[in-house]
């Protein structure tokens, strides 16, 4: 497939007034209509999330107005679940958006210090009288595990006998950091379409000149690219080229492609970019694959299509795996089972997106480690999540006289109570660069 460039600036974010806009409204609806269920499914009553300047938890970024880049000196979330949904208090020295005001700084002549704001914290805890309290505290999740030590000594002294009732709050931050809501997931389609816009470019003579252009090249160009384009990536581009008489490299045990990332590529090559974008708080995770046409060649050669049709399947059968009610590591299982039934070799490593690239969820494999993943890898899957179909297939190619490429694949799907739907613009052929449009030396 010849690959044709459409302008990405036609997809652009919005000005980001507007996108404050839409981050409040969906953060009003995620609590009224999610998080009731969500702290149920998780059994717990009330949720403190604590974070300082400079020190924020994770979470908090998703509880605060959008104009809050940070927080501001101490901020206390209180989220109370009864009868009639979540009451959500801030017990902060400045006002918090949608939330009720727990303590202003000011109250009963205190002068907003921090002994005050803690024994607010109390009364609001004691007026509650929660049977669990969530607090952010995780040895498995990083996301789950934003309670400062310093903060989780102060919150346990100011509670006293009800600090007993603290428990872990990891199912639930897990729960709100995985769950979209549809406005969302329409969001992430279109924010999918726009990294795979990029990357279209980028693999393009509009960056790409073979002889002459680097990896190293084409990423600093499509971090740039975002950059610009008001998306910024959430990890730096990552560029590999695979060509022939250069063969894959172990690394970790599994064997890598190896052509230098100060190395011009050449025609013949096989070029992969991996990017993700950020806008409206949220990520985006995908891959490319371009082959650069070599004089008089008007296709890839055969070994090489044929991979990417391994590649390919093995993303259906991948896609097909992903159920509601499994856990990540049963979905590896089957889905690497099913590649293997097909004589497929592959390795599936793929991951929840959604506000963070690497998210919160089931971690279904490793690209080092296909054996299942302790711990994230026992997580159930559950409807209204966004997952990075990421993986790689092993394929000889036999026009390389029989050396092996390993193609990697990476999609965003979004998993509802009816399975699996594509989400952006998939690449569903290997795209070529001609040789008239490469320039190629």
């Amino acid at each position: 497939m010849t690959l044709v460039v459409p302008d990405p600036t036609r997809t652009v974010p919005l000005p980001l007034r507007q996108q404050a806009d839409v981050r409040d409204r969906w953060l009003t609806q995620r609590l009224l209509d999610l998080l009731p269920v969500l702290m149920d499914r998780a059994g717990i009553d009330l949720w403190l999330v604590v974070g300082r300047e400079n020190n924020e938890d994770p979470v908090l970024a998703t509880l605060l107005p959008a104009t809050w880049l940070s927080a501001r000196r101490r901020v206390v979330l209180v989220l109370h679940r009864s009868d009639d949904g979540v009451t959500p208090v801030a017990v902060s020295r400045y006002p918090v958006g949608q939330f009720l005001p727990g303590w202003t700084g000011e109250d009963d002549g205190d002068h907003g210090d921090e002994q005050a704001q803690w024994a607010a914290v109390r009364r609001i805890v004691e007026q509650a009288a929660p049977r669990r309290i969530g607090i952010d505290v995780s040895a498995r999740c990083a996301l789950a595990d934003g309670l400062s030590v310093t903060d989780h000594g102060l919150l346990t002294e100011a509670l006293g006998p009800h600090a007993r009732r603290l428990v872990p709050a990891e199912d639930l931050v897990v729960g709100w950091l995985e769950t979209r809501l549809p406005e969302e997931v329409a969001a992430l389609d279109a924010l999918n379409g726009l990294t795979d816009r990029v990357l279209a470019e980028a693999l393009s003579p509009a960056a790409l000149t073979p002889g002459t252009t680097t990896a190293a090249d084409l990423a600093w160009w499509v971090h740039q690219r975002l950059a610009d384009l008001g998306v910024p990536p959430w990890f730096h581009p990552g560029v590999t080229v695979q060509r022939a008489a250069v063969p894959l490299r172990g690394r970790h045990g599994v064997e890598l492609p190896a052509v230098p990332q100060d190395a011009p590529v050449l025609p013949g090559d096989l070029v992969t970019c991996d990017a993700g974008l950020v806008s409206l708080g949220l990520a985006t995770d995908l891959q490319r694959t371009v082959y650069l046409l070599r004089p008089g060649e008007s296709a890839p050669p055969p070994g090489l299509s044929r991979a990417w049709a391994a590649g390919t399947r093995v993303q259906a059968l991948t896609a097909a795996a992903l159920r509601a009610g499994r856990t990540g590591n049963e979905v590896l299982a089957a889905a690497r089972a099913a590649a293997s039934a097909e004589g497929l070799e592959a390795a599936v490593y793929s991951h929840p997106v959604g506000v963070h690239g690497h998210g919160a969820g089931p971690a279904i494999g490793r690209w080092d480690d296909q054996h299942g993943v302790p711990g994230d890898g026992d997580r159930v899957l559950h409807p209204d999540t966004v997952y990075a179909l990421e993986l790689a297939v092993r394929v000889p190619v036999p026009e390389w006289d029989g050396q092996c490429v390993r193609l990697a694949l990476e999609e965003a799907v979004a998993l509802t109570g009816r399975g699996t739907r594509w989400l952006g613009r998939p690449q569903r052929e290997l795209w070529t660069l001609p040789v008239s449009d490469s320039r190629a030396v």
